[in-house]
């Protein structure tokens, strides 16, 4: 692992392997639970712990997958049953916008007077979601509500802008 090649205790799980379970929707599966003593064990061992997103294992142990913005909802899942206050997101864009930022051809001038919610709550989010925004999905938001998770959505590249807060 590329972690551990930088001096960092690192483990890996699959979401068969921990387990994540998940309904019997194949194509876009539901969490049901995600059982944490694997995880809490190797954090409490110091190690950085990657949890494979997208994926799971329904009750008879198959594997399923969540479908569009898998990853992202099993994050928000991980951090719900973590009892996480914030679960960050990174994605290709700096946060969430009133305008796409990647489907305008503006200037980098231009680019700084688009409207960026610093703060925006988990209902205007679910819909912007329904409305064909794809910084999150749906599914993600709903998860973060029923659990009070809030969410960040930062950049990928570290640019150091500050992200949205979903919550």
């Amino acid at each position: 692992m590329c972690l551990e090649e930088l001096g960092y205790e690192a483990k890996s799980f699959t979401g068969w392997q921990i387990p994540i379970t998940t309904d019997d929707n194949y194509s876009d599966a539901n969490i049901i639970n995600i059982k944490t003593d694997k995880i809490i064990k190797e954090l409490k061992a110091g190690k950085i712990v990657i949890v494979a997103g997208f994926q799971g294992v329904n009750a008879e142990g198959n594997i399923t997958t969540l479908g569009r913005g898998g990853s992202d909802t099993t994050a928000v899942h991980l951090a719900a049953s973590l009892n996480a206050q914030v679960c960050d997101i990174y994605t290709d864009v700096d946060g969430v916008y009133a305008e796409d930022p990647n489907k305008l051809h503006r200037s980098k001038k231009t680019f700084k007077k688009l409207i960026k919610y610093e703060t925006i709550s988990y209902d205007k989010m679910i819909k912007m979601a329904n409305n064909g925004a794809k910084v999150l999905h749906d599914k993600c938001i709903k998860t973060a509500k029923r659990y009070n998770v809030k969410v960040c959505v930062k950049s990928t590249w570290g640019d150091g802008r500050e992200g949205t807060m979903v919550e």
